[in-house]
């Protein structure tokens, strides 16, 4: 089964001006492209769904999902509405076209006591590390692994939530631990999702 869900931009803006505000205000843009991974996986496996609802692809720097790094690039491919509402808390540093900048303060009231909880999971745990280890490390998950030998002749691939449900090796951090009925359920949950979805598009 493939999962689609909406973006939501709001959040993904947010969830980008978090983790800017806790590196000091600015942050390489990969860096904080693989914290959300972080954050969202663990929030998809123990709640059943992720925080910012983003399309998720295996590149060769690791999983990166693409609303997030066109709110981080401000690409063109963002509606007016999204580049408006990301404008007032984000900007790309001219000098450093890899770095984000945060301007004005997270919005807390966007997210849920789970989201923030992933949040704060995702800093504790991979805060400490540098961009180039992140994308080193999402390269051990097995929803970025499996697709590894097909990156050496494209450019990128779709990667599916319900893969977030395999563990890694046991020498990494799984963002939460399952059980079968977990699985079983979370699966359940998303699949009620996607209808409520379907019935607004």
């Amino acid at each position: 089964m493939c999962i689609h869900l909406r973006f939501d931009y709001k959040k993904a803006t947010q969830v980008l001006n978090f983790f800017a505000v806790k590196a000091g205000k600015k942050i390489n843009k990969m860096r904080v492209i693989k914290l959300i991974y972080f954050a969202d996986r663990y929030h998809f496996r123990k709640y059943g769904r992720p925080i910012t609802n983003d399309e998720y692809f295996a590149m060769n720097y690791g999983p990166v999902g693409s609303g997030v790094k066109d709110l981080a690039d401000m690409t063109e491919f963002l509606g007016k509405k999204e580049k408006e509402y990301a404008s007032n808390f984000l900007e790309t540093n001219p000098s450093d076209r890899f770095e984000l900048k945060s301007i004005h303060p997270f919005d807390e009231k966007v997210f849920s006591k789970t989201d923030l909880q992933a949040l704060i999971f995702a800093w504790g745990k991979f805060g400490k590390f540098n961009h180039f280890q992140l994308a080193k490390i999402s390269h051990e998950y097995p929803e970025w692994k499996k697709h590894e030998l097909a990156l050496k002749s494209q450019s990128r691939v779709r990667m599916n939530y319900e893969d977030f449900f395999e563990d890694p090796d046991v020498k990494f951090e799984k963002c939460g631990d399952l059980t079968e009925d977990d699985r079983i359920d979370r699966m359940v949950f998303i699949k009620e999702i996607q209808e409520i979805n379907a019935l607004w598009d």
